[in-house]
């Protein structure tokens, strides 16, 4: 998203009018910089006399008195001018707490812009997720984040009924401040589910394991980073350098990729349906899955549907059981940390298994419409606009009709015996000499040897059985190189076939 540079010179009659409102001193300002500056600060505080200059400490008073930083100087105080609509809930927060903390800035025209709060030992605070870098772990979450107006507003008017007197235990302290920090920069539905779990959490009248399962839903939920639905555009000389390497060959693979890819630079939004690609063992699918990724820059998660046999797996189970957990596909956003993501979806083909419980293929279609999803555990409906979906799977009639429609469908056929024998002799026999410490000097392989190789697995598709020759070769020649002495090994045709039938 385009970055915007604020002009905090401007306004400052409306500032000055604002400023002798009580308790709200301030205006609110969106943008989404991740590293803050002077002149894209989180806040602009007044400074009287030009008396701030580059670090002050202090704290920020209760918002219910006045939103007003008090400098540890009895005689500065520094009304909030305008404030980053992220930062709100935090400052609120701070404020209440009495938390201590240091302000780095500089002074502008119409203010002293604050790009920097550094958390200032203190002792005052009852807050134990001060105690543990809390501060530093929050600011970062919500530079990370994004709030609209829209959600700004929807945020501001609810209201909190938690308790927080009620929180006895660390974590649980943690994640209430967490979640009043973070404000409108989580999705409504799960801000008020985190209340409700919140409140079971710490309820003296359910039993024992409902809290324990309250408490670890919302650790697992808190710990995501819910992110907006704006894709950056991609390179798309850049996603064939990626390509290229972790492909060789397959020219037409390749550029149907990008062109599936390639519409989120008008958009900014993630390609109407994923990629399934189709094709032999061997021939790349899971380093394409990869590669996708890193094009997109989004973290991935993996799912092997050769392991999935009860749709529950991926849905999770109901809390009524004492051993339930949170399905796959939770645990996928779980292990990416972030909302938005790569799925990759192994051996689709094997999705359909019919079992008394329902079919996992039938769980997946509603993470592939992109409507939401529901996890059992959970139970919370969870954004799913920021995942992509990459499926592999190697037999196309082995998949229904309702998978196939959700993918562009992209065929990867098996490699030629020229370009097995450049995979072997240009990418899998360097790879492992390089892991078995070797030099290409001490292990050599003629065009001839190679040819043997790739006939010896004529009738296996894909090139996984040529790595596993050059490992045999590479620790051949190592064996002789310290056994007998010799500064290196070649291997011709004729010591080819003999190691082969070895």
């Amino acid at each position: 998203m385009a970055r915007r540079v604020f002009d905090f010179s401007s306004d400052e009659d409306d500032d000055k009018k604002i400023a002798d409102k009580n308790p709200v001193t301030y205006k609110v300002f969106f943008q989404d910089v991740s590293l803050p500056t002077p002149r894209e600060p989180i806040m602009v505080l007044s400074n009287p006399e030009g008396a701030f200059e580059h670090h002050i400490s202090g704290h920020f008073m209760d918002p219910a008195k006045r939103t007003a930083f008090n400098s540890d100087d009895p005689n500065a105080k520094a009304d909030i001018l305008k404030i980053d609509a992220r930062f709100v809930e935090f400052v609120k927060w701070l404020g209440a707490n009495r938390i201590s903390v240091r302000l780095s800035g500089k002074s502008v025209r119409g203010g002293f812009a604050i790009y920097k709060i550094r958390e200032v030992e203190s002792g005052i605070s009852s807050q134990l997720s001060a105690q543990d870098g809390f501060l530093q772990y929050m600011i970062s979450r919500l530079l990370s984040s994004h709030i609209s107006e829209e959600d700004f507003e929807t945020g501001s008017s609810e209201d909190d009924e938690v308790d927080d007197d009620n929180m006895k235990l660390t974590s649980l302290q943690s994640i209430t401040d967490f979640l009043k920090c973070a404000g409108g920069t989580f999705p409504s539905n799960i801000r008020s589910w985190a209340r409700r779990n919140l409140a079971v959490a710490a309820s003296d009248e359910v039993s024992s394991e409902e809290r324990r399962h309250a408490q670890r839903a919302l650790s697992t939920m808190m710990n995501i980073q819910w992110k907006d639905s704006y894709f950056e555009s991609i390179d798309p000389v850049e996603a064939r350098r990626i390509l290229d390497e972790e492909l060789y060959g397959m020219e037409k693979v390749k550029q149907r990729i990008i062109e599936t890819i390639i519409q989120i630079n008008r958009t900014h939004k993630l390609p109407a349906y994923g990629i399934l690609l189709i094709g032999p063992a061997g021939t790349g699918k899971s380093q394409i899955a990869y590669a996708i990724a890193r094009i997109l820059k989004l973290p991935w998660a993996a799912l092997d549907m050769s392991a999935v046999h009860d749709p529950e797996q991926l849905t999770g189970s109901s809390r009524i059981y004492a051993n339930a957990k949170p399905g796959s596909i939770m645990e996928a956003f779980s292990r990416a940390g972030q909302s938005n993501l790569v799925f990759i979806i192994n051996e689709l083909d094997k999705a359909d298994s019919e079992s008394t419980s329902g079919n996992p293929a039938d769980a997946l279609l509603t993470l592939l419409d992109n409507l939401g999803y529901t996890d059992n555990y959970m139970e919370c409906m969870i954004p799913t606009t920021g995942v992509y979906p990459v499926a592999t799977a190697n037999d196309r009639s082995r998949i229904s009709d309702p998978l196939l429609t959700r993918f562009a469908v992209i065929e990867l056929p098996d490699y030629t015996h020229d370009e097995k024998k450049t995979i072997f002799l240009k990418y899998s026999l360097p790879r492992v000499l390089r892991r078995l410490g070797l030099s290409d000097k001490e292990c050599v392989v003629t065009d001839e040897a190679a040819d043997v190789v790739v006939d010896h697995y004529k009738n296996v598709s894909g090139v996984r059985d040529l790595e596993q020759a050059a490992e045999h070769m590479a620790a051949h020649a190592l064996y002789l190189i310290e056994t007998s002495k010799v500064a290196s090994v070649q291997y011709d045709r004729e010591a080819a076939i003999k190691l082969m039938d070895a």
